[in-house]
């Protein structure tokens, strides 16, 4: 049989990084303090695993892997759980206070002080599933309304996820850009908030907290690691969790030559295309891609303020790789810890294992056998039946 990451056609492009202070002024050092000092006094906080993939890192011939496994978080299955929710107190804390005329901390609001308030202040979003589940999951805490817009190819599972979470949950006919569209023209017609994990002109402060959030992540993997790794590898989408691992990473490691490596489906590289145009891009959405979580056409203009200086490669991968990838991990082929991951959080080492078995792009990254390679699992079983399906043989689904 053949071996699909050894045929899988992987586009590459090295960029040099623009020089500038992105990575401490779109996102600061206190941005990320104080999302931290929130985000872990939520009940049930805990650190999600960094899982060493030691056994695969001597098959593909690096020094090591680690896998930060954000599939346990707060029982919602994604790193999305983050920022989401975090975002929505921000922006609650900042209307209460204009609401009712006096600062609002984020502790009064965690501990149910303005539920009342709260009640009459409705949050929205566009979603590709976990972005929307943990707004909702957010919203529920401390008792905001809620509604969620969908696109067409988001599974029933996922709509359903939020629906048991208390959102009003809206499914479009179009794409998932045009459901962030329809998501802003009707919070504006309506007096809704958007929480968005994607910026535009005028619309910054909610995404820049979805990214602090996302830190938390970011920081339990630093402090895990006893040296920086070589390289990172970060799944596209809009851009804001690479971009906030990015900066993080930039704030704790320093100079350390550390190489950041975008991932996107080459369904959807709005991330590639503005790196090879040098200019934040969108490109058109024709088929979705499996990695739903990654289905994105439009970048974040924040997030790209960020990945033009951090960010020296972008990559694009096909499909026919990941699904052997949630099979290599949930079995445990390589030896290691099982690990039950969904279709978005394989990207990195789907690219990986790729690059590893096609010397010439494994040269172009930098990749050895002294590499020590950081990817994100950006999310665990968030579609059973997807991923039963996959751990059923199926490569598309």
């Amino acid at each position: 049989m053949a071996d699909p990451f050894a045929t899988a056609a992987l586009r590459h492009i090295v960029v040099t990084p623009a020089k500038g202070d992105a990575a401490t002024r779109v996102l600061s050092p206190t941005d990320f303090a104080q999302a931290w000092d929130e985000i872990t006094q939520w009940d049930g906080y805990a650190p999600t695993p960094l899982v060493p993939l030691s056994g695969l890192a001597r098959q593909i011939g690096v020094a090591r892997i680690d896998y930060k496994h954000e599939g346990p978080r707060f029982g919602l299955g994604s790193f999305k759980a983050l920022g989401g929710a975090y975002a929505a107190m921000r922006v609650l804390q900042r209307e209460l206070g204009k609401r009712l005329g006096h600062a609002v901390t984020l502790e009064d609001i965690r501990e149910g002080n303005h539920t009342q308030a709260c009640g009459a202040i409705t949050l929205s979003s566009a979603t590709d599933g976990n972005h929307g589940r943990s707004l909702a999951w957010g919203c529920q805490r401390v008792g905001a309304p809620c509604r969620i817009y969908i696109h067409a190819e988001v599974s029933e599972g996922r709509a359903q996820a939020m629906r048991d979470l208390g959102a009003d949950v809206v499914r479009i006919d179009g794409d998932y850009d045009d459901s962030v569209n329809l998501a802003k023209t009707e919070a504006e017609e309506n007096g809704w908030f958007v929480v968005s994990d994607t910026s535009w002109d005028g619309y910054t402060e909610p995404p820049r907290d979805v990214m602090a959030g996302y830190g938390v992540m970011t920081r339990e993997a630093c402090e895990a690691l006893d040296q920086a790794p070589t390289h990172v590898f970060l799944q596209g989408g809009v851009g804001g969790l690479a971009a906030s691992v990015a900066a993080y990473l930039r704030q704790h490691w320093g100079d350390a030559a550390l190489r950041v490596v975008i991932v996107e489906p080459e369904l959807a590289a709005c991330l590639y295309e503005s790196a090879r145009k040098g200019t934040p891009t969108s490109v058109q959405i024709d088929a979705e891609t499996i990695m739903a979580g990654l289905s994105c056409g439009e970048p974040s203009e924040m997030a790209w303020d960020i990945l033009r200086e951090e960010a020296s490669d972008f990559v694009t991968m096909p499909d026919s790789i990941v699904a052997p990838t949630v099979r290599l991990l949930a079995n445990a082929e390589s030896g290691d810890a099982k690990v039950e991951a969904g279709e978005s959080a394989v990207a990195g080492l789907a690219t990986l294992i790729a690059a590893m078995r096609q010397p010439d792009l494994a040269k172009a990254l930098g990749l050895d056998a002294q590499s020590r390679v950081l990817l994100i699992g950006s999310e665990g079983v968030t579609d059973p039946a997807i991923f039963k399906a996959i751990m059923a043989g199926a490569d598309h689904v």
